[in-house]
């Protein structure tokens, strides 16, 4: 395949506007996700660069009422503990946010790395060794845009205890916990961060950029 021409001005628009629509999702619709467009959407995931070729991605479907539920508690113990680590307004910020879609989400994954993989030799982690994790998280984001092309939504959900819920899911006790996700049709789309728009936090005005 050659690149010599660059794509053309209409494929680059529709790409930015993906990239804008991505967004974090916390609140989905029922209706449930066609598997065929799941599996087309992982398969997006080999696609994305792995430090070595390594390909250190692995991955849990969280289905069963037991693992969802044990799952959901772990958020919510882990969400009340943050509470406490705010004050005053700031804290009231806190307590309206919806950081999570668990109870609504009809698919719902979890990333891991396989720190201990043979794949790849070791070639350009024995000075980085983070880079495996890294390369996990290069194939979620191509996971995430397949999903967005395909007009579902995902949440990142980031406010877990990972080593109970490593033990619950029974990980093997070599792969890390990159992500917990939540997957499904999102209520509403937009190109605004839910957390700009609560008041939480705004974007930064410039990109830090410096030269050495």
């Amino acid at each position: 395949m050659e690149l010599r021409d660059a794509f053309p001005e209409e494929f680059r628009s529709q790409l930015d506007l993906l990239m804008r629509l991505r967004r974090d999702v916390r609140r989905f619709r029922s209706d449930p996700v066609d598997e065929a467009v799941l599996m087309r959407c992982l398969s997006a995931i080999p696609l994305a660069p792995s430090v070595g070729l390594s390909e250190p991605w692995r991955i849990l479907r969280v289905e069963s009422a037991e693992a969802r539920a044990t799952a959901l508690a772990n958020f919510e113990k882990a969400n009340a503990e943050a509470l406490q680590g705010y004050s005053g307004e700031r804290a009231e910020r806190y307590a309206g946010l919806k950081l999570s879609g668990m109870r609504d989400a009809p698919v719902q994954l979890a990333f891991y790395c396989d720190d201990e993989t043979a794949q790849g030799h070791g070639l350009g982690a024995a000075t980085m060794p983070e880079m495996r994790r890294y390369s996990v998280v290069t194939a979620i984001t191509l996971f995430w845009l397949a999903l967005r092309a395909e007009g579902l939504g995902l949440g990142w959900v980031s406010v877990l205890d990972p080593e109970k819920l490593n033990r619950d899911l029974a990980a093997p006790e070599s792969w890390k916990l990159i992500g917990y996700f939540c997957i499904g049709y999102p209520e509403r789309l937009s190109d605004t961060p839910e957390l700009q728009e609560s008041g939480w936090e705004s974007r930064m005005a410039d990109l830090p950029l410096e030269t050495r």
